[in-house]
């Protein structure tokens, strides 16, 4: 308390210097007065069995609301200005959004901070304390308890700020019925947002649902590798429900500019820590209910950080457990003398614990082998213990090694034995070996092919004994040589029988995790490269699923996707010159000089097929390419229900091949409709977890569309469900309101849709766009209203869309900045800054605006520019880049389109030497397959593609290559038996 008070003066000068910077978010102010708007429809659109329960706790009338409300904020005020480190860390999160604010309520935050200072110097000695344990019990209260099994996509009213201290008031249904002050607004901004700091030591721990021996966020720093005030931030994050795709591209700040991939590691290990936390108390609470803790026992249990740890100490205490050989020997009495044996040797004497008729005590070999099984049972559970020799085995040479199981001959088929030839007789230092080396010997193992284990030296078990000799198990005074014996006999059962297998369980469970994050690491990145390949609009396509019997399937879809067209062709049936006809014939017709053939069976002798034609100049007048496309995925998207609503009528066989088209003319659009995990990019991925694969890919799934972005008013209710912050049932509401009541006007019209609250809207809003060119179509096809107002109106009465006239809700206006990526908590701040680049909103876009942006930053820089405008540099960038991409920016025409070809490339045509561009079908940890034309990819080894390869000026995706990509490559080797082709990476396309 002391340290507190001789603090005060300077903690209250520092609060001073702040008073200016408050303007620096006055741009709060408009959703300051939307916030209560966002509280009172909180309130109607909460859950009603909460409503319910709240209410019976709300006073009877208003005046006694208000006068229950007044002693409470004026409580709260110095609680929350007084600037103790545990408040200091809540508040940055706590910070609003960014909206304009006018200079009236910026000159009351001013007064208003002036009069607080003043009060926080005489009451601070008596909050310090009651602000102390406010934030405890938020903090408890506010969590969204995962380890409970709550639901995290549930809406919950008033979440939408990022610190549980917030979150609790407005849980509180008294709170919504007072109106949002300055003071409030002021309050909240003791670390003003966007302006991340490193906390005080002691600020970034964190309360969980669960406790442990251990802090999380430092536990968290340490697995991940990210600075514990970015673990903090990230934690209170996602405790709040924020999506990845808001936190990285409006929270930059906060999580220190970190990338999507960096988010997914740091939630997956926090989900691990708090599983591991939930189940060791499940487990404490089965052991007392047997009777069977003890203080000693529940330490070990606390300090477990794992689940093979938690598995270690808990196994001897499992309900139907014989009991180890440790309890049998204490149920026999012979604790006490291995306990002497330690402390006091000089006076343990064996022959007095020798009992003729008792089992296990009538021979002097007994109670030794008794008092050796106890020791050694003390021995394995020693924290200091095991952590030396943890430690011992990061410095010594610990190997995994692989050998042929002797019975897999008798069982398992040659040729998948064959296949794991390599690992027949393999050995490898365990932090040399490979991520696809771990998996190869798992799946070996899961086979009954290969038998693995753990290989731990012996210069490690000497130098583990002779350390638990002189130093933790060294006994109290002068030990006899038989009972050093015992002694140097429990060091060693406790190493052989206890510790080691305890390490290969853990290095096998570590190696394996590892391997799985990087299998669904890397085929995030794929799937992630193969979304946002470049679309090709504006082309008529003709998409052809191959196939022999039943012939190859063909489908026509216009440029905006519409089917015109469905045929089936048997080329390879002996009608192939009878069928060219046809083929021509529909091409002329359409007028589509592009033809997309999917890569399943028969797809070489098509492309041939289609290759020949074009050599021969069979198409003219056309110029006729085509191009490869993966159909994984495509046969089971053809029958299922998405398909069936969408193509109604039509058969399956040529639903894929509607499928394999709309895969070129707009991939991210058609492959979202397609499981992720049958898109077939990944390496292994039947061998990981299926959870982590899912969670994993759907959310890179949900960052490619969300940055990408959606046009509210024409996008598919699959495309919509993609979005961060919606789900299926909201984007089929989405979907429904636009039906019934026509075109969205502006985003703000998604706060009338159902099932979206607050929340929600300030999650998905900045990734949903409204077309401003369908607007002005739209409100020029309006008919005049019977109060006279012109076609071409720019507003539109909420009657024309069929909604009742309202006093709130009279006119709808678009808003030109609905169609950028600025998120509308930062309207009033683009505004600003239009106004002081002198720009103005129908500038968006244009050349003239990039030009105004470019001179005012050319003069001042964008740090002093964000600090004039008094926010953070990263708001402003994504400002500049929202006013200056025009309307019809989609950033993903900066990565490679398909590969167009003419002709065709035959295996037995490669020499070694051969210099060929190719595309990247799939990236692996172990190398780069590359489709050279030949029907078959080449593998370019991971040791051929070094950082000096890849290009520099690129705007790349990835830090390796990834699927979609062009390379030139050079044909190393070619083993035309087994179809492999070795490449050497020339450059990247």
């Amino acid at each position: 308390m002391e340290s507190e008070m001789s603090s005060l003066p300077r903690r209250a000068k520092k609060q001073a210097q702040n008073v200016e910077s408050k303007d620096e978010f006055s741009f709060f102010s408009e959703l300051s007065s939307g916030s209560e708007e966002d509280d009172k429809e909180d309130s109607i659109w909460e859950p009603q069995k909460k409503v319910s329960r709240n209410n019976r706790k709300q006073p009877a009338s208003k005046e006694a609301t208000n006068r229950k409300q007044r002693p409470r904020v004026k409580k709260n005020i110095p609680q929350m200005d007084d600037a103790s480190k545990d408040v200091a860390v809540k508040e940055e999160l706590n910070s609003p959004v960014p909206i304009v604010g006018a200079d009236l309520e910026e000159k009351n935050h001013k007064l208003h901070t002036t009069k607080t200072l003043k009060t926080a110097a005489k009451k601070q000695k008596n909050s310090g304390p009651r602000a102390k344990k406010k934030l405890k019990v938020d903090e408890e209260t506010s969590q969204p308890s995962p380890l409970e099994g709550g639901n995290s996509n549930m809406e919950t009213p008033s979440t939408s700020t990022t610190c549980e201290d917030v979150c609790k008031k407005e849980e509180s249904e008294d709170d919504f019925t007072f109106g949002q002050s300055p003071r409030k607004r002021m309050k909240t901004e003791v670390c003003p947002q966007g302006r991340p700091v490193k906390f005080p030591e002691g600020a970034n721990s964190i309360k969980e649902e669960v406790e442990m021996n251990w802090d999380i966020v430092q536990v968290l720093s340490e697995r991940t590798n990210i600075e514990p005030w970015v673990c903090a931030n990230i934690i209170r994050l996602f405790n709040d429900d924020n999506t990845i795709p808001f936190i990285v591209r409006y929270r930059k700040e906060l999580i220190n500019n970190l990338d999507a991939d960096s988010l997914r590691e740091v939630r997956q290990t926090l989900e691990e820590l708090r599983a591991v936390a939930k189940k060791v108390h499940s487990t404490i609470q089965k052991i007392k209910k047997e009777g069977k803790m003890s203080e000693c026992l529940l330490k070990a249990l606390l300090n477990c950080k794992t689940f093979e740890e938690l598995e270690h100490v808990s196994a001897p205490y499992k309900t139907g457990s014989k009991g180890t050989k440790a309890q049998r020997a204490k149920q026999l009495g012979l604790e006490g003398a291995a306990w002497k044996l330690l402390e006091n040797p000089g006076q343990l004497n064996l022959l007095s614990y020798i009992r003729p008729d008792v089992q296990g005590l009538s021979e002097l070999k007994d109670i030794e082998t008794g008092i050796q099984h106890i020791l050694a049972d003390m021995i394995a559970k020693d924290k200091d213990t095991l952590d030396f020799i943890r430690d011992l085995c990061q410095k010594r040479y610990i190997s995994i090694q692989s050998s042929l199981a002797k019975v897999s001959s008798k069982k398992v088929n040659e040729k998948d034995v064959d296949k794991f030839q390599l690992y027949q007789n393999f050995s490898c230092n365990i932090r040399n070996i490979h991520h696809h080396q771990i998996l190869a010997i798992n799946r070996g193992e899961n086979l009954k092919i290969l038998t693995v284990k753990v290989n731990i030296s012996d210069g490690v078990k000497n130098e583990f004994c002779r350390w638990c000799l002189q130093n933790r198990w060294r006994p109290r005074g002068f030990a006899r040589p038989e009972l050093m014996k015992i002694l140097h006999n429990s060091l060693d059962d406790a190493f052989k029988r206890l510790i080691v297998p305890l390490l290969c369980r853990e290095f096998r469970a570590k190696l394996s995790s590892d391997a799985e994050k990087q299998s669904v690491l890397t085929f995030g990145q794929n799937l992630r490269q193969l979304l946002l390949t470049s679309p090709v609009p504006g082309r008529t396509l003709m998409g052809v699923d191959p196939g022999y019997k039943h012939g190859c399937k063909l489908a026509i879809i216009s440029p905006t996707s519409q089917i015109l067209h469905t045929d089936v062709v048997y080329l390879h049936c002996g009608q192939g010159f009878r069928e060219a006809e046809k083929i021509k014939r529909l091409l002329l017709d359409f007028n589509c000089s592009t033809v997309v053939i999917g890569n399943g069976t028969a797809c070489r002798e098509t492309e041939a097929y289609f290759a020949d034609l074009i050599m021969r100049n069979y198409f003219a007048p056309l110029d006729v390419v085509y191009c490869i496309v993966s159909e994984a995925g495509a046969s089971i998207y053809s029958v299922s229900p998405e398909a069936n609503k969408e193509m109604p009528g039509l058969d399956p066989n040529l639903r894929s091949a509607v499928s394999i088209a709309r895969r070129v003319q707009d991939p991210l659009a058609e492959l979202v409709k397609i499981e992720p995990k049958h898109i077939g990019v990944g390496m292994y991925q039947h061998d990981v977890s299926q959870t982590l694969l899912k969670a994993t890919l759907d959310s890179v799934v949900e960052e490619c569309v969300s940055f990408v972005g959606v046009d509210i008013n024409i996008c598919s209710e699959v495309l919509l469900r993609h979005i961060a912050g919606l789900n299926a049932n909201r984007a089929k509401n989405i979907i429904e309101w636009r039906e019934k009541n026509g075109p969205f006007i502006n985003r703000e019209q998604l706060k009338k849709v159902k099932g979206l609250g607050p929340k929600s809207f300030q999650q998905c809003a900045g990734f949903i766009r409204v077309n401003q060119d369908f607007i002005r179509t739209f409100c020029s096809s309006q008919p005049t209203d019977s109060s006279g107002q012109s076609q071409g109106a720019a507003t539109l009465t909420s009657e024309k869309l069929g909604k009742k006239k309202t006093k709130a809700d009279a006119t709808l206006t678009p808003n030109p900045l609905d169609q950028t990526c600025i998120h509308p908590e930062s309207y009033d701040l683009a505004v600003r800054f239009l106004s002081f680049i002198g720009g103005t909103l129908h500038e968006i876009g244009k050349p003239e605006m990039q030009q105004k942006i470019n001179s005012s930053l050319g003069k001042e820089g964008i740090e002093k520019t964000a600090e004039r405008l008094q926010t953070t540099a990263h708001t402003l960038q994504v400002i500049i880049d929202g006013l200056s991409q025009p309307e019809s920016f989609d950033f993903r025409t900066d990565f490679d389109k398909p590969d167009f070809k003419r002709s065709i490339v035959c295996l037995e045509d490669l020499q070694v030497g051969t210099v060929l561009t190719g595309k990247v079908e799939n990236a692996t940890l172990f190398g780069v397959f590359v489709d050279i034309g030949v029907g078959k990819s080449g593998l370019i080894p991971i040791r051929s593609i070094t950082e000096a390869k890849l290009s520099k000026t690129k705007k790349r995706r990835s830090l390796g290559l990834g699927p979609g990509e062009r390379v030139e490559v050079k044909v190393l080797n070619i083993d035309i038996p087994r179809s492999r082709i070795s490449l050497d990476l020339l450059r990247v396309l």
